[in-house]
């Protein structure tokens, strides 16, 4: 884009709308990024600059935001409505007037809606801050940053051994996966291994207390059975029958006697290696027999995954999601936790997913090993962008004041 084009931009941007010219003046926006909540948002057009106002296809911008959009052929009008977090606010285009409908008021734009090579283009500016999202531009890069409204969302908080110095976090989340149990080397079940095992007492703060005040508060809380594959403790459990009925007997009976309401199966590691769609196959039985059990006690069945780019193959999404109520993608670990995942990847894992269930039983698990107070909220926006049920996050005792107070600002935490 010439030096003029990028100088309209920039001014359309800052001061809201610039006067008509006439004749109207259009320019690629060739090399300008638009971002959305840190990360690239992808047009089917290119952006323009019409008379200093970036022109975007308003289906894309909308769908990211989630907004529903409506079009009416005959009237040449796109209806946007927002959710509840907008007020439900209603905006209407219509293509070639330079006058929008907002809850029924007139307000002028700078630049009509119109179409570019086949695709409805609308104000940027305009329409996003209509819907509470925030806009800016940085010279320097060429980048138009949208940063999404804040929103409610589901929120499932992961509480291991050592989380409760943040125990104070939990009245946050809509529900709670308490890490006190695991399947150990020998593919026994267990509450009392050396890694995870139910908690000593302290004082009047009990295992059973901590259960009780998350489900009076109104949260599902998940007894969360933890599996690594290293010495094939999981294997031995979906490969000898006897062994696996013994362990889905116990795990239930647990989480019974325990006073939780649901089962969170984190049993990693599988199809890294060896006979991968055995591996599917056997785990997916596994999973049967826990839910019919589970399910046959009231409890509810979640179930956390690797995500489909990762090395391990052993997990087939789509029966999975079928037989649980949420699946937690989780997206970390990429390297080696030491700096926020890339964000590609866990875009991709999102994408990979969707390809296999539906996006109301998808949860992204965020880890706070790896992101930041400075990241958090990308990885937040990827789950909003793509209209995921929520968000699971790695761990209490890990998030931090500074992290937490991010997410504040992107979904509602508080029950």
């Amino acid at each position: 884009m010439k030096h003029w084009g990028r100088l309209l931009l920039c001014g359309a941007l800052l001061l809201g709308s610039v006067p008509a010219a006439a004749p109207q003046t259009v320019s690629a926006a060739g090399g300008v990024s638009i971002i959305l909540d840190g990360y690239p948002l992808p047009f089917p057009v290119e952006p323009v600059v019409m008379n200093g106002t970036t022109m975007v296809p308003f289906r894309a911008i909308s769908e990211a935001l989630g907004i529903t959009v409506k079009w009416n052929q005959s009237a040449k009008k796109i209806t946007a409505v927002g959710d509840e977090e907008s007020g439900s606010k209603q905006v209407i285009l219509t293509l070639g007037s330079k006058t929008a409908l907002v809850n029924g008021s007139a307000v002028k734009l700078a630049v009509a809606p119109q179409t570019v090579r086949g695709t409805t283009m609308i104000p940027l500016s305009f329409f996003s801050q209509q819907f509470g999202a925030a806009v800016s531009w940085t010279q320097s890069a060429k980048t138009v940053a949208i940063t999404s409204p804040k929103k409610k969302m589901y929120t499932l908080g992961f509480y291991a051994i050592s989380s409760y110095s943040e125990y104070a976090l939990l009245p946050g989340f809509d529900d709670v996966a308490f890490g006190w149990s695991r399947i150990d080397k020998d593919g026994q079940f267990t509450t009392a291994g050396a890694d995870f095992y139910l908690p000593q007492a302290a004082g009047n703060v009990t295992p059973e207390s901590i259960v009780q005040n998350a489900a009076a508060d109104g949260k599902t809380p998940y007894l969360m059975v933890y599996s690594g594959d290293d010495k094939l403790e999981l294997t031995k459990n979906l490969e000898d029958k006897s062994l696996q009925d013994q362990t889905v007997g116990k795990i239930v009976d647990t989480a019974v006697q325990t006073g939780f309401k649901g089962i969170m199966l984190d049993l990693e590691g599988l199809g890294l290696t060896g006979d991968k769609a055995k591996a599917r196959t056997d785990y997916n039985a596994f999973v049967k027999n826990v839910s019919g059990k589970a399910r046959a006690q009231g409890l509810k069945v979640g179930i956390a995954l690797h995500p489909i780019n990762s090395s391990f193959a052993g997990y087939d999404y789509k029966t999975l999601a079928s037989l649980a109520d949420e699946l937690v993608i989780m997206a970390y670990a990429y390297e080696d936790q030491k700096r926020p995942e890339p964000t590609d990847k866990v875009d991709e894992a999102i994408r990979l997913a969707l390809k296999q269930t539906t996006k109301d039983k998808l949860v992204l698990g965020i880890s706070l090993a790896s992101e930041n107070e400075s990241s958090v909220n990308t990885k937040i926006g990827l789950a909003k962008r793509y209209d995921l049920k929520g968000i699971a996050i790695w761990r209490l005792g890990l998030i931090g004041q500074a992290a937490w107070s991010e997410m504040n600002k992107s979904v509602e935490l508080g029950g």
